[in-house]
């Protein structure tokens, strides 16, 4: 698939963090004209994206965002991100005032609150702006994005945000962005249980499955778990799409703030477990839709 760009003003930006989301995301920025410098944990990864898109490298946060008006981020969770933006070598060193800090990891809410303030502090700006869509939607810059934060920060980084998004929605104020998700992470979890035993329960029935996926994929049952992962499930394919280990740790997240709000969820609470069982099976990287494999283990 071949994104079209939409020509917007060039922007001096800075992305930290090239892991599997990351790396495709700030490609697609240099790609629509922006000039990007990154910044790495390990810096080969970054030295292979400047070798590939010809963008410019960084040894810390804090020069990656020097002089930056926009500096994106996506890590792996509430201490990764603390650890490149704030202190000495932190991104929130080197940012020029009024520049604004757009954070793609999926983190607490409590996390994105503190940079927002932490940021005010230094006259910044921070969004936080979770992703889903996976590893696929970043590739093709086909990522819908649920930001929390001001609407006149949300409104400046749009533009460019869109290099790597089909939705770029601001939710509500700083926060926001990071509860979205957690409904998003909620309701995947929900599904692919349901479509986990609806799949078994088929194949013991002697059913054929994905002639089944395809009917009832046209009625009521239908959804993107389905469309996309109901045939893979079948063929017990799971070497692909975001990790168990990431699921966990987004469910979790979810569950420590259910506890905070007093929100009851149940079903989330016992497919955490689930996903525990799977990795107690070796399938930490396996596919979410791995769910399936507990069923299968008579």
């Amino acid at each position: 698939m071949t994104k079209t760009y939409e020509p917007v003003p060039t922007q001096r930006v800075a992305f930290l963090g090239l892991g599997v989301m990351g790396y495709p995301m700030a490609g697609h920025l240099k790609r629509a004209g922006h000039e990007v410098t990154v910044y790495n944990r390990t810096g080969a990864k970054a030295d292979k994206w400047a070798g590939e898109y010809g963008g410019s490298t960084a040894p810390t946060p804090r020069q990656a965002a020097h002089e930056a008006d926009i500096v994106f981020a996506c890590v792996g969770n509430d201490d990764d991100l603390r650890s490149v933006v704030l202190g000495e070598h932190g991104a929130f060193a080197g940012m020029k005032r009024d520049a604004v800090f757009v954070d793609h990891t999926t983190a607490s809410a409590a996390v994105a609150r503190e940079l927002y303030e932490a940021a005010r502090r230094h006259e910044l700006h921070f969004v936080d702006a979770p992703v889903s869509g996976g590893e696929a939607g970043a590739v093709n810059g086909m990522l819908t994005v649920m930001c929390g934060g001001e609407q006149a920060a949300f409104d400046r980084v749009r533009p460019a945000a869109m290099a790597f998004a089909r939705a770029f929605t601001l939710i509500g104020p700083s926060g926001a962005g990071q509860l979205a998700k957690m409904v998003n992470q909620i309701c995947i979890a929900g599904l692919l249980q349901g479509l986990s035993e609806g799949i078994n329960f088929g194949m013991r029935a002697g059913l054929d499955m994905k002639l089944v996926l395809e009917v009832i994929g046209k009625g009521a049952a239908q959804s993107w778990q389905m469309d996309n992962r109901g045939t893979t499930m079948v063929d017990d394919k799971f070497d692909f799409g975001f990790a168990v280990d990431w699921m966990r740790k987004d469910l979790g997240l979810c569950l420590d703030e259910a506890r905070r709000t007093g929100a009851a969820l149940p079903v989330a609470a016992l497919v955490d477990q689930f996903y525990g069982d799977v990795q107690r099976m070796g399938g930490t990287r396996w596919d979410t839709s791995s769910l399936i494999r507990r069923l299968r283990r008579d």
